[in-house]
Formats: C-alpha cells, structure tokens, sequence
C-alpha cells in the first residue's frame, strides 16, 4: 500500500488511521492542569561563537507543538503542547489544546500568536489557536475532503490550505485577532487528467515563494505543480503556470533553496526527488531529472524534504526505510549530491522541521508514535541523536518554535 495514499475507495484519513492503529498511545498531560505555552516570538540565531568555533545554542525550554490523528486507534485528544531545550533537544510533554479533530498539520502566523491547525476529515476544515491562552478562535470549512497541508501567507493575513481527497487549494482571510474568515477562493485542480494509478488530484502542499510573488501547490495526484498569483486584497487566486514530474512520480513535498531560485521535490510514488528551477518574474517552474533518495530499490514513500537556512545540505524523510537521507547542495543550489541516510529512530517518518536556529531537527514518526530529535552539526551538516524518543501519540507534524 502506498503510504498514506488513497487505497480500495478509503479516504486518506481513513488510511492513514489504518496504518497508525497498531501504534501504542503516549498520553500527554491534562491542558486544564499545565501552565500556557511560551508565545513571545522566538529569539533571534545567536551569530557569536564559543572556544570551540562552533555557534552557540541558546539555552531553556522552547515551544514544541504536535499533530495527531484524534480519529485513529492510539491517537491523540488534539493538539499535544510541549518545550524542548534547545541545547539538548530534550522534549518535556505540557498538555493538549482539545477541540480539534485530526490536527495533522500546524503552522504558526509570523507574530507567533496564533497556531493554526488542518482538520484532516471529510468535511475539512482549518482551525485557529490563540496561544496566550489556549482558546480555540473557531474553525472554517475548506471546501473540500481531508485537508493535510496548509501555510500562512508571510504577510500574515492570508491562510493557505491543501485539500487532499478533493484535490484543491483554499484560501481564508486572517484578522487581526488570528481568526480565520470565511473562505476567498478555492481552486480545483481539474487537469492534467490524474497520473498513473490515480483516482484523481490529490493537492498536498500550498506554499509561498521566496520573493512572496506567488504561490505553489504541489499535486499528488496530477503529477503537477501549480503556480498561482494570490490576490493580496481579495483573497482570490489566479493560475500562471504548471511545472510536470514524469508519469507516476506523485509529487508530495517541496521546499526551496534559500537563494530563491531552486526548489526540491520529494516524489512520494516513484521514490525520488528533484531539483527544480524558479523563475520569480513569471513564476515558472521546471522539473529537472528524478535523483534517487538512497534507500534502495522499491519504493519508501519520500514525505519531506528540507534545507536549513546555510543552503549547504538537504534532507529527506523516508517512510518507508525509516531514515532520513542528506544530500549536499551544490551550485549555488542547482545540484544535490547524495552523501547517505541515517536511521530515524522511529517507525514511519511522516514529517521534520528544524529548531529556528537551524541546530535541531525534528522528526514526527506516525506508527511508532514518537518524536526523535537530531543535532545538526553546523559545519558538515551531519545528523547525531539528541538522547531518546519522545513518546506523542500517533506523530504525524513537530513544530518546534
């Protein structure tokens, strides 16, 4: 079975909860009794250096949020709340924001005052979080099936979502508050026909670029890759171009060079990824060659893939080899040469983030139900465990702030 992609007629939700059923729950501790999470914005990259030469890290407790499926065998209330030390990478369970079905993926608005959530159903929606208390600002429809994605514009007053079992793109306005408006637009992706084995588009990232000109949506099921201007009064969105991976290589995941004018593309089905090139004027995007992910043959559905802000090296999680594979990034961004993988000391690696600073990496494993944290070595790039694994109920996002 692929992943979490659509198998026999059942929605990915559905799916994925299959999947993540046999994993043990990990109870976090009652939100009613923890003090609220930290919600001041978060400091800045320490630039000095220690007698080492190496950068210094900060130091104490920093916020650690953490998506679930609430609707899976084992899994979560809602939104898990945590802090981890940002020396050590040591996460320490607070609580849970409940009311708040299937949250499985969160952003944070740029001011770091509100947390938004995906509400991975049928009927999805987005949900909206007030961090200095804990108070849910309500949820709003996407207008489509199983949303799974979604970004905050960095302008701050638009919310972006993807909707997977429907394959469209959403927009909501965001108030002053953090509260979510109703919908402006909602595009489905209704061609290229759906690529090969697929039942249809299958929208799985909506993000803005670089420049903030425009906005990608990334498409599983078409094999596509939509370029839109967003209309930064009204909300609305207008298609520029479209960027194609080969036949059957089901795009999942894209993340771009800090230069601005490369991007990478983890392909879930056909396990690999690919640099791809941007153009900022017009918003094209071109897919070069399929790369291999260094897990061997077969497929190990590739979910992530990410750069820290140095541009020197991307990683990648693997899934289905439970490992997460470097790549050094050359030319300025064009090239990326494999160097090796690392096991991810879980089970089933749905998705990594770093600690601002760039020091930590993340990674939510879905089956295993835990969290492992990495040390990135800041001059070679190399990835050390930080300690054990966190137990949180069916892993599926960390947002470490």
């Amino acid at each position: 079975m692929r992943g979490d992609m659509d198998s026999g007629g059942w929605s990915r939700r559905r799916f994925v909860g299959a999947l993540a059923g046999g994993a043990a729950a990990a109870a976090l501790p009652a939100c009613d009794n923890s003090p609220a999470p930290e919600t001041t914005p978060a400091p800045q990259p320490e630039t000095g250096t220690g007698p080492s030469g190496e950068a210094r890290r900060p130091s104490g407790p920093r916020p650690l949020y953490l998506g679930t499926y609430t609707s899976a065998e084992g899994g979560g209330k809602g939104i898990g709340l945590a802090t981890y030390d940002a020396a050590t990478g040591r996460i320490t369970g607070t609580g849970t924001v409940t009311g708040v079905g299937d949250p499985s993926y969160l952003a944070i608005h740029p001011d770091r005052r509100t947390l938004y959530a995906v509400d991975e159903r049928d009927d999805g929606a987005v949900t909206a979080v007030r961090l200095a208390d804990r108070k849910v600002l309500g949820s709003r429809g996407t207008g489509g099936a199983a949303p799974c994605h979604l970004s905050v514009h960095p302008g701050g007053r638009w919310l972006l979502s993807a909707n997977y079992g429907s394959g469209s793109v959403a927009v909501h306005p965001i108030d002053a508050s953090g509260a979510l408006g109703e919908r402006t637009d909602l595009v489905r992706h209704t061609a290229p026909p759906p690529g090969p084995g697929q039942d249809g588009p299958h929208a799985h990232q909506f993000v803005t670029s670089p420049d903030g000109g425009h906005v990608l949506a990334v498409d599983l099921g078409t094999d596509t890759v939509y370029t839109y201007r967003l209309d930064d009064k009204a909300g609305t969105l207008t298609e520029v171009a479209r960027a194609h991976t080969r036949p059957g290589a089901g795009p999942r995941h894209l993340t771009f060079h800090p230069g601005g004018r490369y991007a990478y593309l983890a392909n879930e089905v056909d396990n690999t990824v690919a640099v791809c090139s941007y153009d900022p004027a017009s918003g094209r995007v071109e897919v070069g060659e399929a790369q291999s992910t260094g897990t061997g043959s077969g497929t190990s559905y590739p979910a992530q893939i990410l750069v820290p802000a140095d541009g020197r090296n991307a990683y990648l999680a693997n899934r289905g080899h439970n490992s997460l594979t470097r790549y050094a990034v050359e030319a300025d961004g064009a090239r990326l040469r494999l160097l090796g993988t690392v096991p991810v000391g879980g089970d089933f690696p749905r998705q990594i983030a770093f600690s601002p600073e760039g020091t930590l990496l993340f990674a939510a494993n879905q089956k295993s139900s835990t969290v492992t944290v990495f040390h990135v070595n800041g001059a070679d790039g190399e990835l050390r465990r930080a300690g054990e694994a966190f137990p949180s109920p069916v892993a599926v996002c960390a947002l470490p702030l």
